[in-house]
């Protein structure tokens, strides 16, 4: 008769009177080197987690025959080893028990609910863009030795600088429960500086509440040009905007620039629909990099990195792009697209909004240097109040050059 597989869920307690009798009836218990202690007293065979590859393929060559018990932190479906364990067996093979999550013990610890949260896990994984992924009105993070509470503090105090946001630099709480259910637990609550200046265990889990966030922004699509902060009318017009968003086509994540940003309108646009992108805002004027930043704090659109620079020099530093908009070039169209093309994986797209005959001419021969495929649509659009009769504005013709790679 064949065995079962149970993923035993450790909580700050330890293992129950139950999970040790299971446990005990197994063949084979599968555990990291800080629960191994837990199971010392029962006389069956033991190995390591890791390397997990040699882990499942042991499981694998008991359970014909005999039950398997692995134990996991907390709730192992629970951004734990649940998920990768019933990937890689039938579910009818598994038996699950969970207790409580680190999450669950440290928001009783903090006294605070947490069916509003956001969870988000930083084990192992790459992230361009902290800011745009943390700062919501209440998140979770489970952190790692990479990504402390310390660092991560310093990386929001570092955004919040950059696009000058006091407000929000103010309004944060972080609190941090270190080495929860050991006797050198330790619960810490303090402002993003005060986090930034501790240093803390490896094992530990962080709260970021921004009560000021809870007001939310309404819609994702739509913004009208009054509501956008610009300088002088220079600000990419509603119709136009739209369109050339629909050309890029964005990713749900990835990065995206937006080159000659002027007053962020296309980047802040871009990153409401799309929360998992990250967008650099690329723009020289002094002026116009001030209005991004304000519209970066009004929309809360902090997945938008401001970059004050000429391209395509300021482009070298920034990672490679899904998606790159071109609105203005500062007369370096040509070393732009040619560098902006080079970086774009396949499947990626370029857009130019040409407006003077040269740009039109030039961009979509360049793009075709860089082996774009190019398309090519001409809008011109007329605006009129039916409510004052006889008015009406014609918008400048507007040429969309959308390089795909």
């Amino acid at each position: 008769m064949s065995g079962r597989l149970y993923v035993v869920g450790v909580g700050v307690q330890g293992l129950t009177v139950s999970q040790k009798q299971i446990l005990a009836d197994c063949a084979l218990i599968v555990s990291s080197e800080r629960h191994m202690s837990l199971v010392e007293g029962i006389a069956v065979d033991k190995i390591a987690i890791t390397p997990l590859s040699d882990a499942l393929g042991r499981i694998k060559q008991t359970l014909p025959s005999a039950s398997v018990g692995v134990l996991a932190s907390g709730d192992p479906l629970f951004y734990g080893i649940g998920r990768r364990i019933l990937a890689a067996f039938e579910p009818e093979q598994v038996a699950v028990l969970p207790a409580l999550s680190s999450m669950q013990e440290a928001c009783a610890r903090f006294k605070t609910p947490w069916d509003d949260v956001s969870f988000v896990s930083l084990h192992g994984r790459e992230y361009f863009h902290l800011p745009g992924l943390l700062l919501t009105p209440k998140t979770f993070i489970l952190t790692d030795r990479r990504n402390s509470p310390d660092r991560i503090a310093t990386q929001l105090l570092d955004y919040l600088n950059l696009i000058g946001d006091e407000n929000l630099k103010q309004d944060c709480l972080v609190r941090v429960g270190e080495n929860i259910g050991a006797d050198n637990e330790r619960f810490v609550s303090g402002s993003l500086a005060e986090i930034a200046a501790q240093r803390f265990d490896d094992l530990n889990v962080m709260l970021l509440t921004c009560p000021g966030l809870n007001k939310k922004n309404t819609g994702c699509f739509g913004l009208c040009e009054e509501k956008i902060f610009h300088s002088r009318g220079l600000i990419t017009k509603d119709e136009v905007r739209a369109v050339t968003l629909h050309k890029l086509q964005l990713p749900l994540s990835g990065i995206m620039w937006d080159i000659g940003a002027g007053s962020g309108s296309v980047s802040v646009e871009a990153a409401r629909m799309n929360p998992g992108l990250t967008v650099y805002a690329v723009e020289r004027k002094d002026e116009a990099m001030a209005n991004i930043k304000e519209n970066i704090r009004r929309f809360r659109c902090y997945n938008v990195i401001p970059v004050a620079g000429l391209a395509p020099v300021a482009l070298q530093k920034l990672p490679a792009p899904d998606r790159v908009f071109i609105g203005g070039s500062g007369g370096h169209l040509s070393p732009i697209i040619s560098y902006a093309a080079g970086q774009l994986p396949a499947g990626g797209r370029l857009v130019v909004n040409g407006v003077l005959a040269k740009t039109i001419d030039e961009a979509p021969l360049l793009m075709q240097a860089q082996g774009l495929s190019v398309s090519m649509s001409t809008i011109q659009c007329e605006r009129k109040n039916l409510a004052r009769e006889g008015t009406g504005t014609s918008l400048n013709p507007i040429t969309v050059i959308v390089g795909k790679k």
